[in-house]
């Protein structure tokens, strides 16, 4: 049985929902979910608006990291939807989710998709602040 049920980067809104519905396993006694949001701020200065954008190997990358993440903790199901485009302040640019047994495992499986997608998948976030400048962050930060 695959325990990845869903994987994808996308240009259009995320569901929270979906990403629920697609981790749900009744061999899991927990479930976690991680949601990433734009944030009005960073490193203290306002942001107005970001854009992401992805390698074409990212949707690639991110079933590797999802796989290894599945092959270290006794996961039942795994799920993980990244934003591309332009996002506006509240919009949701990230959700992962991870089911396992029990609660400690899902919350440690969760950190490490968040941690490894953040780190190793080819997405990029472009800041614009409300001074007119802008910031590049590498992978997704």
């Amino acid at each position: 049985m695959n325990v990845i049920r869903l994987l994808g980067i996308r240009e259009t809104p995320l569901s929270v929902d979906e990403v629920m519905r697609a981790a749900e396993d009744h061999a899991a006694g927990g479930t976690t979910v991680f949601v990433g949001t734009v944030r009005e701020q960073d490193q203290g200065k306002p942001v107005t608006r970001l854009t992401y954008s992805a390698h074409p190997s990212a949707e690639a990358e991110l079933r590797r990291v999802a796989e290894k993440v599945a092959a270290d903790f006794p996961v039942t199901a795994l799920a993980a939807v990244h934003r591309v485009g332009e996002l506006e302040l509240g919009d949701i640019a990230v959700i992962v989710a991870v089911a396992c047994p029990h609660r400690a495992e899902a919350f440690a499986a969760s950190r490490r998709l968040i941690d490894d997608l953040k780190h190793e998948v080819p997405i990029w976030k472009h800041q614009i602040f409300t001074d007119g400048s802008d910031e590049w962050v590498g992978a997704c930060g």
